[in-house]
């Protein structure tokens, strides 16, 4: 009788982490629409236009509130819910292994790609000591993704590329995972291969905007390109 009040109450609890973690992926969702609508329309009005929309984002995901509330708060529930289940109940991600696609994105991104990029780009330009001199939010727009192309263009082709990938994968494999569960409904289950496609041709227009930025020629005072190069190489990847 214990045992089964047991595991009761342990499906009860991956039934609740699963609500979380399916609850706050939307909110991450619109996070990925804003942020990265900025780098996708380089490819129409280059990086002036990508550094306006970039600064209205930020209205959303960048103020006291939006931050907390509307990012910070939801990857975290994400993050620790989904861990969470795979610690206390390992089966339940049958089939999903922790070498599945959905996993790989997503530890990828958390463990690697996510924590450098946030530092290169929100924590190390608010550094006060020199010789960055904490650059101002306004000042870290897109001239600073020049920069860093420009100057460290291979390690940046691969975190931006890496980091747009694993989440574009995750993305796509975690709405198809709400969708079969939330709708309980398989007509429009995707095919491994294409939900690969679709990652896919969700990545190429953001690259094609990176790329459009590093054929721009930089707009900026040498001056603040020295502190933008400061602040890059205050992480350990643009060292060497």
């Amino acid at each position: 009788m214990s045992s089964k009040g047991d595991g009761s109450k342990l499906r009860q609890t991956v039934a609740i982490l699963t609500n979380v973690a399916h609850v706050s992926a939307p909110f991450l969702s619109v996070f990925l629409l804003v942020h990265l609508s900025a780098p996708a329309l380089a490819n129409v009005g280059g990086s002036s236009l990508s550094s306006n929309v970039m600064l209205l984002g930020r209205e959303y995901y960048q103020t006291a509130f939006g931050e907390r509330y509307l990012l910070f708060i939801p990857l975290a529930a994400h993050v620790a819910s989904n861990i969470t289940k795979r610690i206390i109940n390992p089966r339940s991600a049958s089939p999903r292994k922790i070498t599945s696609t959905l996993s790989l994105a997503a530890y990828s991104t958390l463990l690697v790609f996510l924590p450098i990029h946030f530092y290169t780009h929100r924590v190390f330009p608010a550094d006060p000591s020199p010789p960055i001199f904490a650059v101002g939010p306004s000042e870290v727009d897109y001239e600073f993704i020049k920069t860093g192309l420009a100057r460290f263009p291979w390690r940046s082709w691969i975190l931006y590329g890496g980091l747009v990938a694993s989440v574009m994968l995750h993305a796509v494999e975690g709405a198809q995972i709400i969708q079969a569960s939330r709708f309980a409904s398989r007509k429009f289950r995707m095919r491994p291969r294409t939900r690969m496609i679709v990652a896919g041709a969700a990545v190429v227009p953001l690259l094609a905007g990176l790329w459009t930025l590093s054929k721009e020629p930089l707009m900026v005072f040498a001056s603040l390109a020295e502190r933008y190069e400061a602040a890059f190489t205050r992480s350990w990847v643009y060292r060497f």
